[in-house]
């Protein structure tokens, strides 16, 4: 008899939070803030500022003509598929390939449901120096993909003690 060892696919439940998360946000913002307009949070240092981004990063291809929405959407959904997929063969108390891969997939579909129901990204953070400098506006489904990124680069060149193969 063939044992089936417990999978990741649980973890799939931080991508669900991030979803809602991302998506009650981005009601509030809809709902509450006027657009293009700095609500100071943090003076010099954070506002809410209500944007949308047509594009990816950056607003890469913002610009494009409207394939872009489908583009991103597709992207998204395939690489969803395949962290889930890397999910369902992961062993359910690997945390540190678990938890990146789960950010990634709840920020993608997160953003994935803007461009489905609006056409473009509702973004909202903008931090900011002074005056100076303003980092482009972004929202929690942006910082769960770059969260998740950055803990899947530093977990494969970090990769922490090795465990003995479970019997």
């Amino acid at each position: 008899m063939m044992r089936v060892r417990p999978n990741a696919l649980a973890w799939l439940l931080v991508s669900v939070l991030v979803i809602a998360l991302d998506q009650w946000s981005k009601h509030w913002v809809l709902t509450s803030l006027p657009e293009y307009t700095a609500v100071t949070v943090v003076d010099g240092f954070w506002n809410w500022y209500r944007t949308y981004n047509t594009g990816a990063a950056f607003s890469f291809l913002a610009n494009a003509g409207g394939w872009q929405t489908w583009f991103f959407t597709v992207l998204a959904f395939a690489v969803s598929g395949l962290l889930g997929f890397w999910l369902s063969r992961t062993p359910r108390g690997d945390w540190r390939s678990a938890l990146p891969f789960a950010l990634v997939i709840g920020g993608a579909i997160g953003n994935v449901i803007d461009r489905l129901q609006h056409g473009h990204v509702v973004d909202f953070i903008q931090w900011h120096w002074k005056d100076a400098y303003y980092y482009p506006a972004f929202n929690i489904a942006d910082s769960a993909i770059v969260c998740g990124a950055v803990m899947i680069a530093l977990f494969s060149i970090f990769p922490g003690k090795n465990k003995p193969a479970a019997r």
